[in-house]
């Protein structure tokens, strides 16, 4: 995405296991950051918040005043293509964020293939495009960052969804 000197969202690659601690030293420095966490279980242990997108933590800065972002402790750098940052689309990082917010079960997805192109219709995802993963009964929302090509996946109703107007024709009007 192109950009002017307006603040944009970035992806800020950082240690792995640094994101919250990174996270809270960005904002420290006055700048609007977000790490969206889901909760781990693990036998035999308590939950722990464990970052949705490893290694990184997202910031809106202005890309021609970058220092203070890259000299943080733990920061390895902004990313992007070769040494120009990358902004991330706005619709993407208002998808993660409604994710984030939503208290839904989400986690991190590995994407094999892409689903069917799916509209949230209904519930705390109401408006979101996306595609739909299924594994067994159960229906995942999954949201992408491509320029990261990551995603992640959050559990929802099938009755919240409804296919786009073009793939409802091909589909009979269901999903699958």
């Amino acid at each position: 995405m192109l950009f002017g000197n307006a603040p944009c969202w970035f992806a800020i690659q950082v240690k792995s296991g640094l994101e919250l601690r990174i996270g809270s030293a960005l904002n420290d420095k006055g700048y609007e950051t977000f790490v969206p966490t889901y909760q781990l279980h693990e036998a035999g242990r308590d939950r722990s918040d464990r970052p949705l997108f490893s290694g990184y933590v997202f910031c809106r800065f202005d890309p021609l005043v970058r220092a203070p972002i890259v000299t943080t402790p733990g920061v390895i750098k902004v990313a992007g293509y070769g040494k120009q940052p990358a902004s991330i689309e706005d619709s993407e990082m208002e998808a993660v964020r409604r994710v984030a917010a939503s208290n839904l079960f989400a986690r991190p997805h590995h994407r094999a293939a892409p689903g069917h192109r799916v509209r949230i219709a209904q519930g705390p995802l109401r408006g979101l495009d996306g595609e739909i993963a299924r594994a067994g009964e159960h229906r995942y929302f999954v949201v992408s960052l491509s320029m990261l090509q990551r995603s992640i996946a959050v559990e929802v109703e099938p009755a919240w969804l409804e296919l786009p107007r073009a793939e409802m024709a091909l589909a009979g009007g269901h999903i699958q």
